[in-house]
């Protein structure tokens, strides 16, 4: 049976948005997209999660938790509904063994849900920081896997060409989570949890076509074989 994956959504002005190159990624890997609502109701997530296997949080405007510094004017700040819909579909698939791939915003709201911090702007407040945001003039850049990650196993290569759309970034790494990718300039890339469950990468692999194909498929596999871990 193909993995059913939940797609949390953005939202502005009581509209849900979602792009439709994640739902593409998913169903080209083999899998089936659920796209999910912004809810405030426990129900709606505890009735829903039964019909999902693993959960991805995509990309969106920026993450308010955890921050070292301010936000660049550039950059709206995370709308008040999906922060609380977000924390509760992560929370209830962490709980319940379901795997996250968090993606751009999705990383960094994994990563500030389990205590690590976010640079407001990167580029303001890393030491070195080149340019990584596409509204910048930034294209594409090298990132670098670290053998022992499971990103380097599914993607079986050292370096990898990703896409360059982000002001944020991680400052410092969440409790469990290590770094599993790293840009030239030192900008963590990815991450994942030493729970083998939880995953983040900073670029956006759903537009990577078939180089990234192999994390997705990696992914659906690790929804078919969840088991429960401690809670976030």
């Amino acid at each position: 049976m193909p993995a059913h994956i939940g797609i949390t959504t953005s939202h502005a002005d009581g509209t849900q948005r979602l792009d439709r190159r994640y739902t593409t990624a998913i169903e080209d890997a083999g899998g089936v997209p659920v796209l999910l609502p912004i809810t405030e109701s426990n129900r709606t997530v505890e009735e829903t999660l039964g019909h999902i296997d693993g959960l991805v949080v995509p990309g969106g405007p920026a993450v308010t938790d955890g921050l070292t510094g301010p936000l660049p004017e550039e950059l709206d700040a995370l709308d008040p509904r999906r922060a609380e819909s977000d924390r509760r579909w992560i929370e209830a698939c962490w709980q319940t063994g379901r795997p996250i791939l968090g993606i751009c915003y999705g990383m960094q709201r994994l990563n500030a849900l389990s205590g690590g911090t976010i640079y407001g702007d990167v580029e303001a407040e890393h030491d070195g920081a080149q340019t990584h945001s596409q509204k910048r003039g930034a294209i594409t850049h090298p990132v670098t896997l670290r053998s022992s990650s499971r990103l380097h196993r599914w993607v079986n290569t050292e370096t990898l060409a990703v896409n360059t759309r982000h002001l944020q970034a991680i400052a410092t790494v969440g409790d469990g989570f290590s770094v599993a990718a790293t840009a030239p300039d030192g900008v963590i890339e990815a991450i994942e949890h030493e729970s083998g469950r939880l995953f983040g990468v900073q670029f956006h692999p759903e537009r990577m076509g078939d180089v990234t194909r192999p994390l997705f498929q990696a992914f659906l596999e690790q929804a078919r074989t969840r088991s429960v871990p401690a809670s976030l």
